[in-house]
């Protein structure tokens, strides 16, 4: 297993998904729930900001390798997983939310497994509307793990907006992966029969 800075900056992000999670865990006389959703935000955005750094040093670096591709997406999958099931934990947003992004970022992974065994990952390359959709989820989340009216902007409200524009991109990427997809679907089940 190669270890390099892209992929210490990725192990960190895994490690601070427990460390999300254990804040909403802390008696409320050791941290109160403003300074809760403030250091769970603030480790949120710092977990976004070190997954476009790992990668930009990776590639800046030439310390590209296959662990670190394998890694990396396990770990912002794992984040936002973890953040979405606290999220909902917290009544600040709907199950069934989180059911659809966690739910497509399985459905897609185990697609994109498949197609690259197959010898057809190029079917499956990120799209655009998948990078939107990331950067709608990557936005809400924080402002739903802040919570508390911000400069006078109701960022739970925002957040919440974002949140559902982000689970119908979630169904649409969905979507247009598995039409993608689909020949390569169709073609091995024909030649299966």
């Amino acid at each position: 297993m190669p270890f390099n800075l892209p992929i210490l900056l990725t192990w960190l992000r895994i490690v601070a998904i427990p460390l999300l999670v254990a804040l909403y865990f802390l008696p409320a006389a050791w941290l109160p729930q403003h300074e809760r959703d403030l250091v769970a935000t603030l480790l949120f955005i710092a977990a976004a900001v070190t997954d476009w750094a790992d990668g930009y040093l990776a590639r800046k670096l030439d310390q590209t390798s296959a662990f670190g591709a394998f890694l990396d997406p396990v770990a912002d999958k794992l984040m936002v997983a973890a953040a979405l099931i606290v999220l909902v934990q917290l009544g600040r947003t709907d199950a069934i939310i989180a059911m659809i992004i966690i739910g497509r970022e399985i459905t897609i992974s185990a697609l994109r497994e498949w197609m690259a065994k197959i010898g057809a990952a190029r079917s499956v390359a990120v799209s655009m509307i998948g990078k939107i959709k990331t950067a709608a989820q990557m936005t809400a989340i924080p402002l739903l793990l802040y919570h508390t009216p911000l400069f006078g902007i109701d960022v739970a409200r925002l957040g919440n907006w974002l949140i559902w524009i982000a689970a119908l991109l979630t169904l649409w990427s969905m979507g247009y992966y598995l039409r993608m997809a689909w020949p390569e679907i169709v073609k091995r089940a024909s030649d299966a029969a």
